[in-house]
């Protein structure tokens, strides 16, 4: 692209140049933040302080983030004329929405969405040429928004920031006392907009002092493409996982975790077999680092006969980076959960919170010597569990290795 050089001595104001609205244009169209500066010609930090503002640092006052007029040309997540002659065509013919989908190909959710949103309000026809009119209507930007809207709403809202309530004890107060007035519905990122979004003028703008983080403008999270993977070899998914692990058909599948002491300074590794439950715990008495795990799991489960360990099942944290390492030293397979499921391992979460008679929280796991962990896993192991039939998993261990014999 190219750009003319501007006389930087001379204050431009908040006015969009050529480089902010080709830079805000780019990511618009999905491209990255670091790609579009680039692109444009500018340094990466200032794309970002276009896109997120910046916080006012010794003396200098803050920037707002810097929006875009709307674009000319719609973009490709926008149905277009074309598109919803289509849809009024096929809808004539007795196509279903999920046929109409598959033929533009877009989400069934965005046709059935575009059939209620834009058609005639009084006879319910589609009409492709009104209903792109009524979407061009409702594309324009600055909206007013839902709390400006409504005076009664903006100062109920007011009033419970006054009380230092967060916006979604705001938003559930109002669903729970006027549950028939959706006028007075709104979600907590409304609130949240409604503050930090300079020019809507919707809440008073001292009233972000309420909010627990003081903070004047939002801080953005961190963008996908700057997050450091935490494994460096590849994770194999639990979806990979074989079906007779699932199934609990056949034992020698584990599911492992760490319980973590006071502080986060202590911890104690799980393993619960799946088939039995039977309980194996990991003495960790010089940290929880991921070479340390290591090198513990790989003492533990070595000492298992060969039919009794064919996979292990842990979630994503940062403790199991050397899994390549383990698979390595033991052959057994690490299959790893989805972010935030702790059900997927369901027998050993519920593990964990037996051991928490005898590993309360808050106190210092490091106390406990390998006897004493011997010895809590031998209790664990000789309770009757109702899952097993009142079986113990120790009796059900016992019954596996005496027919494998």
């Amino acid at each position: 692209m190219d750009f003319e050089v501007r006389d930087r001595s001379i204050n431009q104001g908040r006015r969009l140049t050529r480089e902010r609205e080709a830079y805000l244009a780019l990511v618009g169209q999905g491209v990255s933040s670091r790609e579009a500066c680039r692109i444009v010609g500018i340094n990466v930090r200032t794309g970002k302080r276009w896109r997120n503002g910046s916080n006012p640092t010794n003396g200098r006052a803050g920037a707002p983030p810097i929006t875009s007029a709307a674009p000319s040309v719609v973009r490709g997540r926008f149905l277009d004329e074309d598109e919803r002659i289509v849809i009024a065509d096929r809808r004539r013919a007795g196509a279903t929405i999920g046929q109409i989908a598959a033929e533009l190909d877009r989400d069934p959710a965005t046709i059935s969405r575009e059939l209620r949103r834009n058609a005639h309000p009084g006879s319910g026809d589609y009409r492709p040429h009104a209903a792109q009119r009524r979407a061009q209507s409702r594309r324009p930007r600055p909206k007013t928004g839902k709390i400006a809207a409504n005076p009664e709403l903006r100062q109920i809202v007011q009033d419970g920031l006054d009380l230092r309530w967060s916006p979604e004890q705001i938003v559930r107060r109002l669903r729970r006392d006027f549950p028939d007035r959706p006028e007075l519905h709104v979600v907590h990122e409304t609130i949240y907009q409604a503050l930090y979004v300079q020019g809507r003028g919707e809440l008073r703008r001292e009233l972000a002092a309420a909010l627990r983080t003081g903070r004047a403008l939002r801080r953005p999270r961190r963008h996908t493409q700057q997050r450091v993977p935490r494994m460096a070899a590849p994770m194999v998914m639990i979806s990979e996982r074989p079906a007779e692990a699932d199934d609990r058909a056949v034992p020698g599948h584990w599911e492992g975790d760490l319980i973590i002491g006071k502080d986060g300074k202590s911890a104690i590794g799980t393993l619960v077999e799946r088939a039995t439950r039977y309980v194996l715990l990991v003495h960790l008495p010089h940290g929880r680092t991921s070479d340390v795990v290591r090198d513990a799991l790989i003492d533990t489960m070595n000492g298992l006969p060969e039919h009794l360990a064919r996979s292990l099942t842990w979630d994503q944290g940062a403790e199991m980076a050397s899994h390549a390492a383990f698979t390595i030293a033991t052959d057994i397979p690490v299959y790893f959960c989805d972010p935030h499921s702790p059900w997927q391992r369901g027998s050993n979460e519920n593990t964990n919170g037996l051991l928490r008679q005898y590993l309360p929280k808050g106190t210092d796991l490091s106390v406990h010597n390998r006897e004493h962990l011997d010895a809590v896993a031998v209790q664990l192991n000789g309770r009757p569990r109702k899952t097993l039939g009142w079986d113990t998993p120790a009796e059900r261990l016992a019954t596996l290795l005496t027919d494998a014999s």
